[in-house]
């Protein structure tokens, strides 16, 4: 929603103080500027990047007009999961959450985080990672290695389409000059018609300086820093995680490895130790 509020505050913030001098609004209208700068950075988006690539740049343009997921509850709920399946390990042993790690679909306690099922990333992390430990001897030090080296590339996934992003919108000023500089050599062969049709193509030609300026520091460069602090609290989300399946590794208890966890939540989103220690005695009195 803020990024549409965004977009309207950046045209009328633009266009309105354009109007307010006096300019007329129909003289930005310059089709042919827009064929110029946008075919040709849509064209160099094209050489630069793997089709893989430009289809996680798609879905994450889908992401701009939704809030951030990664909620104080969505995190608090991922605390509540970890407390009862590592609650379940430590009372009945580690075997008996095998069933509920081989088919988290099936299993009771991760049907009650269904933001976390949907999440195919951030499940197969959890739950691939707990089957190591099922199977046994990977020391503390070596399973933070594996995670840590799980994390960056999911990062660096989730990074190449803002850093793309970023690309475009730094080479729209310099697409913004040669739309320009086509529209100087347009005026040059018309140097010696009258100083109406002049005035007009060069301030034409001054167009295309505007748009390519605008579109970059306007719109696409702030597109870039969205997706890529959505990319660093998707990180956060797999950090939590982190560091409560390396506390239970560690072997302290379940509560314990949640307060682990819950000191990794950013401190926006991190519920308060009087709110999580009450969730946790809800489940422990539900049981």
């Amino acid at each position: 929603m803020l990024v549409l509020v965004g977009i309207v505050v950046v045209l009328v913030g633009v266009l309105g103080g354009f109007i307010l001098e006096g300019g007329p609004p129909a003289v930005l209208l310059q089709w042919a500027e827009f064929v110029i700068i946008g075919g040709a950075a849509i064209g160099s988006l094209l050489i630069s990047t793997p089709p893989v690539v430009m289809k996680q740049m798609v879905a994450k343009l889908t992401t701009l007009f939704k809030p951030n997921p990664y909620t104080k509850q969505e995190y608090l709920n991922l605390l509540k999961t970890m407390f009862e399946l590592f609650t379940i390990a430590q009372r009945d042993g580690l075997i008996n959450i095998e069933a509920h790690i081989e088919d988290p679909e099936k299993s009771s306690v991760f049907s009650k985080n269904p933001f976390l099922l949907k999440n195919h990333h951030a499940l197969s992390f959890f739950s691939d990672t707990m089957k190591l430990l099922l199977g046994g001897g990977v020391p503390p030090h070596d399973l933070e290695a594996l995670l840590d080296s799980d994390i960056e590339t999911h990062h660096f996934e989730s990074s190449t389409s803002p850093m793309l992003f970023q690309k475009v919108g730094d080479s729209l000023p310099g697409l913004g000059i040669v739309a320009a500089v086509l529209g100087i050599v347009i005026t040059m062969q018309a140097i010696d018609g009258p100083p109406e049709e002049i005035g007009h193509k060069v301030a034409a030609a001054l167009v295309g300086t505007f748009l390519g300026v605008l579109m970059s520091y306007g719109f696409v460069q702030p597109i870039a820093t969205n997706l890529d602090l959505s990319a660093q609290y998707e990180s956060k989300f797999f950090e939590c995680m982190k560091a409560g399946i390396l506390a239970f590794a560690k072997g302290n208890s379940p509560i314990v490895v949640v307060e682990y966890a819950r000191r990794a939540i950013p401190s926006s989103e991190r519920p308060s130790f009087a709110e999580v220690e009450q969730a946790m005695r809800e489940l422990r009195q539900a049981k």
